[in-house]
């Protein structure tokens, strides 16, 4: 039906771009999905749809958030193949790798992920997490390490649209160590791309 004319037809949704960032609760999986669709929506003028899903327990429950962006109008506001899977634990990569595309692209935490499948072209590793934790001193600034990591390796959202959106998101007392978090993911994914 629709879906399958919407697959072969990419006329209809025109540089459409599906992302899925998925970890557990109490990663800031779903903050890294509204700075990341704020940031293409607003300030980069794209058609955006953010969807959210957790597991009944909010820390250490299964955390999903996916964001589509197109310039054309965003038909299907539910995510078909992904482009660009980020996985920040294990059960997040094992759970959602079947739904990413040949040649999507998989970025995710090697600190958490010991297992990783083969045959996936564009694969990226960086300790996302222990980065964090060790040049932060806070383990909970990784989703926004991975977000900077994400900018670089992807590019589908320009860094200048993530600090507008952290300076307007972020609460004061938080600003400093989440721009020191994005630089950080910058530089990390610089130096493996």
């Amino acid at each position: 039906g629709f879906l399958k004319k919407l697959k072969k037809n990419k006329d209809l949704d025109h540089q459409r771009l599906e992302v899925c960032i998925s970890g557990s609760g109490g990663q800031g999986i779903i903050l890294f999905g509204m700075i990341l669709a704020e940031a293409i929506g607003i300030y980069e003028g794209k058609n955006v749809v953010q969807t959210q899903s957790y597991g009944p327990e909010s820390r250490g429950g299964a955390s999903r958030c996916e964001v589509i962006a197109s310039q054309g109008e965003i038909l299907y506001p539910k995510t078909m193949e992904l482009d660009v899977l980020l996985a920040l634990n294990q059960e997040a990569l094992d759970k959602n790798i079947s739904r990413l595309k040949k040649s999507g692209t998989l970025i995710f935490d090697s600190f958490f992920v010991k297992k990783t499948p083969k045959g996936i072209k564009n694969t990226y590793a960086l300790p996302f997490s222990q980065i964090a934790n060790l040049e932060l001193g806070n383990i909970l600034a990784a989703n926004i390490v991975a977000l900077g990591a994400l900018a670089i390796i992807t590019k589908i959202v320009l860094v200048e649209s993530l600090e507008q959106v952290l300076k307007k998101r972020i609460k004061e007392k938080f600003l400093e160590l989440d721009n020191k978090a994005l630089k950080l993911g910058i530089t990390r994914a610089r130096a493996l791309i």
